[in-house]
């Protein structure tokens, strides 16, 4: 069997009569007639009853043409979905991501994206703030650590650490602590928002989390690190924004035996973005892009 003889066939039942079909498709009247009768052949069954003004399907015909149509509709699709794929990523993308992280991952990374996609535009805002991704119109935000419940889709993109550190020369002036439980005693610069922080620790087997107090709280990782280069507390933060400073000699790590295991980098985006070509585009890029850059 032809897909051929089956868009005649169901064309055939959609105009009523051989000759329309014939005028919808550019074909001749008995080109369609004799395709639809090597269809009957082949399939063994009577699909239409003819008769000199129009024809009628039959019982067999009609259950054939709704298999057909939607056959014939999935073939488009898929061939659509090809066609999409040979034409690459197009469009605008708008996209949300933290500041730091954006400024020294993400920024190298879309300017090669953008080199080798010529038809994909970007609209970028890159701000500590948890944005709204579906009501304030952003096609996809990358984050950092766990995710809320959410009806987002999330892809892991890599894995980062949270490392605990501060200056030597704050280690000399207050001490170093041994275990989670004497921050309660130290002065920790908070990253974050408003309300009580908290930051987990590995403690007998188990993450566990503790509240930490302190002079400066920030939006920004980079301010929170400079502060602590300057002498003013601990931080906790991804090793991404600390690593320069602790291969300086800067900072200096602390509580290393209570950190817990890595987290992750996703990128998020809303279920109705899910068959953006565009979107899957940009996330297998970065995932592989980012393995390179901060695993290696």
């Amino acid at each position: 069997m032809q897909l051929d003889d089956m868009r005649i066939f169901v064309a055939t039942v959609d105009a009523h009569n051989f000759t329309a079909a014939a005028n919808r498709l550019s074909l001749s009247k008995q080109f369609v007639s004799r395709r639809v009768m090597a269809l009957e052949e082949t399939l063994g069954v009577q699909l239409l009853i003819r008769n000199t003004r129009k024809l009628a399907v039959t019982d067999l015909g009609q259950e054939f043409y709704e298999r057909a149509k939607r056959i014939l509709g999935e073939v488009e699709e898929a061939e659509q979905a090809m066609s999409l794929r040979r034409a690459g990523p197009r469009g605008l993308l708008r996209v949300s991501a933290p500041m730091s992280f954006g400024v020294m991952h993400l920024s190298p990374l879309v300017t090669s994206f953008l080199r080798e996609h010529r038809d994909v535009r970007f609209d970028m805002e890159l701000s500590d703030r948890t944005v709204d991704v579906v009501g304030e119109g952003f096609d996809m935000a990358v984050r950092i650590g766990t995710l809320p419940d959410s009806s987002l889709i999330a892809q892991k993109l890599v894995d980062v650490s949270m490392l605990a550190c501060c200056s030597p020369a704050y280690l000399r002036r207050r001490g170093t602590p041994a275990a989670p439980a004497d921050l309660a005693r130290h002065e920790c610069l908070l990253y974050g928002h408003g309300g009580a922080v908290s930051w987990d620790f590995k403690i007998d087997g188990a993450v566990k989390s503790v509240e930490v107090r302190g002079p400066l709280r920030a939006n920004n990782g980079d301010l929170i690190r400079d502060a602590a280069v300057a002498g003013l507390g601990i931080v906790r933060l991804p090793d991404f924004i600390v690593a320069d400073a602790l291969r300086a000699g800067q900072l200096v790590p602390v509580l290393e035996a209570f950190l817990p295991a890595a987290t992750g980098v996703y990128a998020v985006y809303p279920r109705h973005r899910q068959s953006s070509l565009t979107i899957r585009a940009f996330v297998e890029f970065l995932r592989t892009h980012l393995q390179t850059r901060l695993v290696g």
